[in-house]
């Protein structure tokens, strides 16, 4: 956790320090550091929900969510949401429209994925219409302005496949192996035509070699799993993190040695507690290898807790609670001074906070 010199680097005042719950200079820091992005019944939306969040290059902070108009629920007139922060989450930009369709009419807009493409400094978000239709769209300075969307159903979607989601939560561009430079999208979709009373989804993700210009579409993960986050792994490999039905209350993870081309059966780990629900993954660092996971730690999405692992996913031996009490869908991202960020629904969807939090305090704590 940054310390007050580092907050004066970034150019932080004390009264942004203070609002974000951070300490005033010459006082001890106080971590988690916590503060509200998006709440219900503000800024012109019943129910913000569907967290993203991405670090790019220069340090800007991109938290993404879907604003849901009229109600909670995961259909209607649903709107895409971007928060900006250039000051490592101390102050953020008011909430702007990345997407949306038709005005008051119902058509659904969500699913936010976004991927930084670090050569080029671009963010390739991909999202959803209507749970049934793929689009990608993309800013070239930083989250402020956005492309027209490009719809690339097409390169991404199979004709036997029902509903469709992108991620949520962030994706990934390989850095290792001989797919380095691949942006990596994970995804899921429902199959047609089974069984009466029977609901099967499946694991999935896409990929671009160029900077996404083009797609490619990898193959299910076995199983009936569905959203998921993706983690590269340090020989190259994936490690993909998924919602589980096969199992209860446990998360399930599949490996990819092709960049998210196949996928191995998932296995479902003994120590990554997770109710039926979205949970993030993400690498904190190579050197030494940690890697982060968020998710409901409690019974019916409650007590958001997150967990590390030193020996790429294998084991799961530190975890602390970040939030008691109602606690869903979360995504993670890493400042390059190794700060944790996260950004999660919390208190029955009622708001979407953002945390900020060091690896010190993780290690420190218990679940």
């Amino acid at each position: 956790m940054p310390n007050a010199n580092f907050a004066v680097r970034l150019g932080w005042s004390a009264v942004a320090l203070a609002l974000l719950g951070g300490p005033l200079p010459g006082q001890p820091p106080r971590e988690p550091l916590e503060q509200v992005l998006f709440a219900s019944g503000q800024g012109g939306y019943h129910t913000y929900r569907i967290p993203a969040l991405a670090a790019t290059p220069k340090g800007t902070l991109l938290a993404f969510c879907e604003g849901r108009k009229t109600s909670r629920s995961d259909a209607g007139d649903i709107d895409l949401l971007v928060r900006r922060s250039e000051d490592g989450g101390a102050t953020w930009s008011k909430q702007q429209i990345v997407h949306e369709e038709g005005g008051e009419k119902k058509i659904t807009i969500g699913n936010p994925c976004p991927v930084v493409d670090r050569r080029s400094g671009a963010v390739i978000l991909a999202f959803t219409r209507n749970n049934d239709r793929v689009f990608v769209t993309r800013s070239d300075d930083d989250g402020r302005t956005w492309a027209a969307p490009t719809e690339i159903t097409a390169q991404v979607k199979k004709s036997d496949w029902a509903w469709y989601a992108t991620g949520p939560g962030h994706g990934i561009q390989l850095a290792r192996g001989p797919h380095k430079g691949r942006l990596v999208f994970p995804c899921d979709h429902r199959v047609k035509d089974q069984p009466e009373g029977r609901r099967v989804s499946r694991s999935h993700a896409f990929y671009s070699d160029d900077g996404g210009k083009t797609f490619q579409l990898g193959r299910d993960v076995e199983g009936n799993v569905n959203e998921c986050e993706a983690v590269e792994l340090s020989d190259g490999a994936l490690l993909l993190s998924m919602r589980n039905r096969d199992a209860p209350d446990l998360r399930a993870f599949a490996v990819s040695k092709d960049g998210g081309r196949s996928w191995s059966p998932p296995k479902h780990h003994e120590q990554v507690y997770c109710p039926v629900c979205q949970a993030a993954i993400h690498r904190h660092s190579w050197q030494p290898s940690v890697i982060l996971y968020s998710g409901p730690g409690g019974k019916g999405r409650n007590n958001l807790t997150i967990r590390a692992s030193y020996d790429e996913g294998q084991t799961w031996p530190i975890a602390r609670r970040l939030h008691d009490g109602g606690s869903a869908y979360s995504d993670l991202a890493v400042l390059d001074d190794g700060t944790i960020c996260c950004l999660y629904e919390a208190d029955g969807y009622k708001t979407l906070t953002f945390a900020r939090l060091s690896l010190n305090w993780l290690k420190a704590g218990k679940p």
